[in-house]
């Protein structure tokens, strides 16, 4: 029987008030790495986990952890990514408003691990109730001894800082994050060096997504082998899952990795409205390719999406139904990734303008013969090229729709009209 462990306090009145997260044994991780652990066993029990990043990326934690160096001359930092840009993504939101001493000691018992004192929440300026939340459970825990010099009696001195974003999507890419933490405008910096080395202030930085570092205080307390235990081996541990769209029970859902796509949509989430049927389902926020009806019996895991086409991404899950323009749902998501470009680089700040404006001349039934094929080649010319995932992300998303259900966009351009109005 799965056990429900990140959302188990969210329905709770005060679930995001200290004395209820101690009453539910919050703590106990710090405490206990600071009396039994040292920095390099906490390190190995993450690994032993294969706990992968919840960000969207999926690189192995512990192994991130490992990269940063023993002896370094300068101060190690910890950031939490809390930017959560990506359409169709809330998780984090909820952690942070209704559960936010699992962050706050997620990100302390890390810290210890990486030999961190200082630690930045990078947080969208949108999430103001989470902001409150956040800043509230830091003074509680600074206030209980959980946070400041000598925690918990200890040697280890920690400190946690909030830094609220402006509303830019490319924050999400970590390096850009680093840029507006700062003090500039947010663009994805050239890697190598990696943050492990030379990342906040050209110092060694460990950049984790809230939902991960969630995941830290109970791989401590129940230990690696229970981590594992849940889904696939190469994917293991609970998840959550952002459901969305055309849905009976949209919401937020604790599930082992791996659960196949059908069943989450199906069973969990209620199946579609009364009188349609699935058509589509976007699995990982509007970044990862779409997935046709008849391909939902794949696992909600890194590698099972990503041998299908598609990848987990931020987990955000979008249902479309029968009713749903394709055209229209492939221009509003190009749209999105256009505006959010930071135009650093040429073929994403030009290539995305061009298919932006063919894309709309076919949504308004004015598209020419070979406008097809002319997306066809900007996807090819986009993807692979650009300075970070941005426009990658957007390439997959058109290319996987255009592969699905080319008879739509065919339709609109030879009809010159949507056949779904």
């Amino acid at each position: 029987m799965f056990e429900a462990v990140l959302l188990k306090n969210i329905d709770l009145p005060d679930g995001h008030l200290l004395a209820t997260y101690e009453a539910g044994g919050g703590y106990q991780a710090l405490a206990k790495v600071l009396r039994e652990h040292t920095p390099d066993e906490v390190v190995e029990l993450v690994k032993q986990s294969n706990l992968r990043g919840r960000g969207g990326a999926g690189f192995p934690t512990g192994m991130k952890w490992g990269f940063v160096p023993k002896h370094a001359d300068k101060p190690k930092y910890l950031c939490c990514n809390a930017d959560e840009g990506e359409p169709g993504t809330f998780k984090d939101r909820i952690i942070m408003e209704r559960d936010p001493h699992q962050l706050v000691e997620g990100l302390a018992v890390s810290a210890y691990a990486i030999g961190a004192e200082t630690a930045y929440v990078y947080v969208r300026g949108e999430y103001v109730k989470a902001i409150r939340r956040l800043e509230r459970a830091i003074a509680e825990a600074r206030g209980k001894g959980y946070l400041g010099a000598g925690v918990l009696g200890s040697d280890f001195n920690f400190t946690i800082h909030i830094h609220c974003g402006a509303g830019a999507y490319i924050c999400g890419e970590e390096t850009a994050m680093l840029e507006s933490l700062e003090g500039r405008r947010a663009q994805p910096r050239l890697k190598p060096p990696f943050p492990a080395v030379a990342g906040l202030y050209a110092s060694p930085t460990v950049i984790n997504n809230v939902e991960t570092l969630a995941c830290v205080p109970h791989i401590v307390m129940r230990g690696p082998h229970w981590f594992r235990s849940i889904g696939p081996d190469k994917s293991p541990g609970p998840k959550l899952y952002c459901i969305s769209g055309q849905v009976k029970k949209p919401g937020l859902y604790e599930l082992p990795m791996g659960i196949p796509l059908r069943e989450l949509v199906e069973d969990h989430a209620g199946g579609p409205l009364p009188g349609r049927r699935i058509k589509a389902v976007i699995p990982g926020g509007v970044s990862a390719p779409v997935i046709p009806r008849d391909g939902l019996d794949v696992g909600m895991d890194f590698d099972s999406l990503a041998a299908a086409g598609s990848m987990l991404g931020s987990a955000g899950v979008i249902v479309l139904d029968d009713s749903t323009c394709m055209v229209k749902v492939a221009t509003r998501i190009i749209e999105f990734f256009h505006h959010e470009s930071c135009g650093k680089c040429t073929p994403c700040r030009e290539g995305l303008n061009w298919v932006v404006k063919v894309l709309r001349r076919i949504e308004a039934g004015e598209g020419a013969p070979g406008d097809l094929e002319q997306l066809d080649k900007l996807c090819k010319g986009i993807f692979g090229n650009t300075f970070c995932a941005l426009g990658d992300g957007a390439a997959m998303g058109l290319r996987a729709a255009l592969a699905h259900f080319r008879d739509e966009f065919v339709a609109h351009v030879e009809e010159r009209r949507c056949p779904f109005h």
